[in-house]
């Protein structure tokens, strides 16, 4: 196996997704189809690079039985390293996932052996031999206060890239700010930037970065409209912002949402890895996560390294 270049640590679940009519704050609705697929956020996004050629590995935790196995598996089938994934005597987490045709999503999380992951379990010989440390959210404080002790233990020049997410983000900036400091990398949605900063995701990516964040990026969900042009994302860091749009019609979820933003991720991060700037960057994470949802589940529409540069070629006109 080459050498491991990013390593992901977050929960590792498996999505039980339901595809809905339409999602309710109150009465009925018809579940349209419903299926199991493996999950986790810094786990999907580790699967996208690894897809995309880039050496991966997780940090997690699964429980002992047929569920945790297929996340070990599913992983494997790509050539991430699961050596440092915990089997614990517990359930495998799960995310029961509500998404609609036009695009929203309702997620509830079980944490089951992700709760038992502690401060024993990282291997920091492990974590030290990679370039990049990619870390997504638990649902428990206890694994996120590991996440923030290994902040002050991780090499100098190990980079850190993070996924807050929902459930993070509703813990508020001063949670956040032992992981926010040493960030190298910060990916969030319009509506967690405007958690975190209450200040528009413009006006929130200058405090974040203020905050020791050298670069951020925030995805836009359906995103602002610009003619016949929708803007998807921003990027800012080093002292310049850019705006990402794409042609209106390739914006449209054919299988659903969930998983966009961990693909997003994985797009801007290849792009990272490879030396490109940050505007590429961003076409990049926004083409993987148009991949993503043009099929259910996190994983199923992720796009192979051929795949993407053919897509790179088309839009950009230029050789990935």
């Amino acid at each position: 196996m080459s050498a491991i270049e990013v390593i992901g640590f977050g929960a590792m679940n498996v999505d039980r997704i339901y595809r809905v009519g339409r999602i309710l704050s109150d009465g009925e609705a018809l579940v349209e189809e419903s299926g199991l697929f493996p999950g986790g956020s810094a786990a999907n996004t580790v699967y996208a690079l690894a897809k995309l050629g880039v050496a991966g590995g997780v940090i997690g935790a699964v429980g002992d039985d047929a569920e945790g196995e297929m996340l070990l598996r599913d992983l494997e089938g790509v050539g991430v390293d699961t050596g440092q994934t915990k089997k614990k005597r517990a359930r495998t987490g799960s995310a029961i996932c509500l998404a609609d045709r036009q695009g929203r999503r309702a997620i509830y999380i079980l944490p089951g052996a992700n709760s038992l992951l502690n401060g024993d379990d990282i291997d920091l010989a492990y974590i030290g031999q990679a370039e990049m440390l990619h870390l997504s959210s638990f649902a428990d404080e206890g694994q996120m206060e590991v996440q923030q002790e290994l902040m002050g233990r991780i090499p100098a020049s190990l980079k850190v890239s993070f996924a807050p997410g929902s459930i993070y983000a509703a813990r508020g900036l001063e949670a956040l700010e032992p992981i926010m400091r040493r960030t190298h990398i910060l990916f969030l949605n319009r509506e967690e930037a405007d958690e975190l900063t209450g200040e528009g995701f413009q006006g929130g990516a200058q405090r974040l970065l203020k905050m020791g964040c050298q670069i951020v990026a925030i995805t836009l969900g359906e995103g602002i409209v610009r003619g016949e042009k929708t803007v998807t994302c921003y990027v800012a860091g080093g002292g310049h912002q850019y705006t990402i749009e794409v042609e209106r019609a390739a914006t449209k979820a054919e299988g659903d949402t969930i998983g966009a933003g961990d693909a997003f991720a994985a797009g801007f991060l290849y792009g990272f890895l490879r030396g490109k700037g940050l505007e590429e960057c961003g076409y990049l994470g926004d083409m993987v996560a148009r991949s993503s949802i043009a099929k259910i589940g996190a994983r199923a529409g992720l796009p192979s390294l051929e795949q993407l540069s053919q897509q790179y070629q088309r839009e950009r006109g230029l050789p990935l």
